[in-house]
């Protein structure tokens, strides 16, 4: 009787779940092919009216019911977002004309002295040769803009050119001639598009920020801000809230490439998964299939192997590096050795007098593990007063909270050590209190020495902004690194530029002594990264605006360079040894030899839809390229990844195997060859 009782739980269990799965409403992107022989354009009343099809009988008949339609898109896919059951898409996929339905997924944001470390500079070089990026609109797809910061005023910036069609959708004094567009594609937020995370301000201002005298934060970092593309135009598209959902970015990216915008900068993304089911790679083929180039952060899941993101060949993969201005402190201990790290908060008041040295979980018993990390209550029965706190990174509260913590129980100073996967990458933080971050070996000394001494003592010493680290530029240890497992014929990511410890505007401000008008402050992610190349990019586009985004693509990673300052090989900071091709793609990006890299290498949308049909099905092409595609036929066969017309070549090489694969060049600029270099065809081994 049991048994049975039992048998009959569980299948009242499963039933009440099934029961309550098909009662969920869920946002799902639906894929459909276009009628055969079809003669409406993407705007037209009649394709709306083609998508609505799909819902009849689903829709609720009761008008005051909310539609079940979320975007009817016109230009990334051929298709529409729309709340439905799982039952009802059962039943959409019964209907002709249907190709998939894709569950909303959500997506993560990937989170200045870099434009003079880059090599540019107000009065000569790259910027005025290529107009600072004047006549570009950069479009920003991200957490939205912080209007009236000084980043942002149209001070000498020319109207936007006239295809311009987008819109302001903040008051009226908000937008101007940098300024020119906000919208808001965050479901159910009917606010304007203002930044309330800081991530969407941060990176519009390095790709476009106008120029800003006497930028700081703490007094650190302290010149004149700037973007990449200062008197380039931005365009904002705010699509992340609370998340970054799949079908309000895909709506955002649609919008962009309606309104015109030359650029488009994509700091996020999601897990590795093949093109046809990547919003960022459907909406930026349609993007490239109308001139526009996209720039995406690698993701910032480094040092993994395999773990880089927006991989498709059609976009601009950025990785994170180094610049040369730290924000230098050190660590003195009582034996003399010293531990170089980093900190913004370096006040003047602190005085460089050896105090006591802890870490509470010196004594490895499983009650202090808390205490290593300086959680929460951690240190209520540990005396830390006037003493400096050794914390290490991890647990259940960030760096600044730590800092709370230690100031809070008395502590006069903190030394924070990063976990051993943080390699030699060190950031820059705004402590409470005096602190420093240093990596995981210095930390590792320092614990040895307080283990041997019965009076450990130690004193930081504050050095202030410095200038001309020759290691830089250097790898971070969380820049995204490949195989590209998406297409691994295809090398990503395509470019490293800065990423970390990197200055720009900000919604609010950090110090409270700062001008709240004027507020920035120091982040690090390959988002601050593919910021950088997006501004970068409409450097190049002002400067040839008849080059195709794979062209600009081209002329960027040819470029780059794979040396540091000191002239030796850019550098890993995960192992502090040379940095390998997956780390850094082509290499750094260097803005100055982009704009007259001599020969580039142009991709046509046939060339990638040939490739597509290398790695897809017909159905999986159908759904990136918006059309039904016959990957058997003499237009289509097939073109394996290495026979992209790629600036790079990625394939695995097995013994006594020998690769042949062509490459065609074309002269776009100034060629200095003394005999023609139009369409010249080479071939690499």
């Amino acid at each position: 009787m049991g048994s049975i009782f039992l048998l009959l739980f569980i299948f009242a269990f499963h039933l009440h779940r099934d029961v309550a799965q098909q009662s969920i409403l869920q946002t799902y992107i639906i894929h459909v092919n276009l009628p055969e022989g079809h003669g409406f354009p993407g705007r037209s009343l009649e394709l709306e009216s083609w998508y609505g099809s799909f819902l009849e009988g689903i829709q609720d008949l009761n008008t005051t019911a909310p539609s079940r339609m979320v975007y009817m898109y016109r230009n990334v896919i051929t298709g529409f977002a729309a709340n439905l059951y799982p039952h009802e898409v059962k039943e959409l996929e019964k209907k002709q004309g249907f190709l998939r339905a894709t569950l909303e997924e959500k997506y993560a944001l990937h989170t200045t002295r870099s434009s003079n470390f880059l090599g540019l500079y107000q009065s000569f070089g790259a910027w005025p040769a290529s107009n600072y990026g004047k006549g570009v609109i950069i479009g920003v797809v991200d957490s939205g803009i912080t209007p009236g910061h000084p980043s942002f005023n149209g001070q000498n910036v020319p109207p936007p050119p006239a295809k311009w069609k987008g819109r302001c959708e903040l008051n009226n004094t908000s937008c101007n001639n940098k300024l020119i567009g906000a919208r808001n594609f965050v479901r159910d937020d009917p606010r304007p598009p203002v930044d309330n995370d800081g991530h969407g301000t941060h990176a519009a201002s390095i790709a476009a920020g106008n120029f800003v005298l006497g930028a700081n934060i703490f007094g650190q970092a302290n010149g004149t801000a700037s973007g990449m593309a200062p008197l380039s135009h931005l365009a904002i598209y705010k699509a992340c809230g609370d998340g970054c959902y799949s079908c309000d970015i895909l709506a955002a990216i649609d919008a962009a490439i309606e309104d015109g915008v030359d650029i488009l900068s994509v700091s996020l993304g999601t897990e590795l998964v093949q093109f046809y089911q990547d919003t960022v790679a459907l909406g930026a083929f349609a993007a490239m299939k109308k001139g526009i180039l996209v720039s995406c952060s690698g993701g910032n899941s480094g040092p993994d192997t395999s773990s880089v993101t927006n991989g498709a060949p059609w976009i601009l993969t950025a990785g994170a590096s180094t610049i040369d201005r730290k924000m230098v402190a050190t660590v003195l201990l009582g034996n003399k050795e010293e531990y170089e790290g980093q900190t913004l908060f370096q006040p003047k008041s602190f005085q460089s007098k050896f105090l006591p040295l802890i870490f509470p979980g010196i004594s490895g018993d499983e009650k202090f593990q808390n205490a290593s990390f300086c959680a929460p209550g951690a240190l209520d029965d540990i005396d830390v007063a006037g003493k400096i706190v050794v914390c290490d990174i991890g647990g259940p509260v960030n760096h600044l909270g730590k800092a709370r913590v230690v100031r809070d129980a008395g502590g006069s100073g903190m030394i924070l050590v990063n976990e051993k996967i943080n390699g030699y990458t060190i950031f820059a933080d705004p402590f409470v209190l005096p602190g420093i971050d240093i990596s995981y070996a210095a930390g590792e000394r320092i614990k040895s020495y307080i283990n041997s001494t019965l009076s450990p003592v130690a004193t930081i010493l504050f050095k202030g902004t410095v200038i001309g680290d020759k290691t830089a530029p250097s790898v971070t240890y969380f820049s995204s690194r490949g195989p590209n497992l998406a297409s691994p014929g295809i090398l990503k990511p395509d470019i490293i530029g800065p990423g970390s410890n990197i200055l720009a505007a900000w919604p609010k401000s950090v110090d409270q002594n700062s001008n709240e008008e004027a507020s920035f402050s120091l982040i690090s992610g390959t988002s601050i990264s593919s910021s950088h190349l997006s501004g970068i990019a409409a450097l190049l586009k002002s400067s040839h605006p008849d080059w195709s985004p794979a062209m600009i693509k081209s002329a960027i990673m040819t470029s780059a360079t794979q040396t540091n300052v000191a002239g030796d090989r850019i550098v890993d900071e995960e192992t502090n040894k040379t940095a390998d091709v997956f780390a850094i793609g082509a290499g750094h990006v260097n803005p100055t030899r982009a704009l007259d890299p001599g020969l580039v290498y142009d991709i046509s949308t046939h060339d990638y839809i040939n490739y597509l049909c290398h790695i897809h099905t017909e159905k999986q092409v159908a759904i990136i390229v918006q059309r039904s595609i016959d990957c058997s036929g003499s237009k289509y066969k097939g073109l394996p990844e290495a026979e992209l017309n790629y600036p790079s070549v990625s394939l695995e090489l097995r013994s006594h195997a020998r690769h042949v694969y062509s490459r065609t060049v074309t002269k776009r600029w100034r060629c200095k060859f003394s005999v023609p270099c139009q369409h010249r065809k080479v071939s690499q081994v």
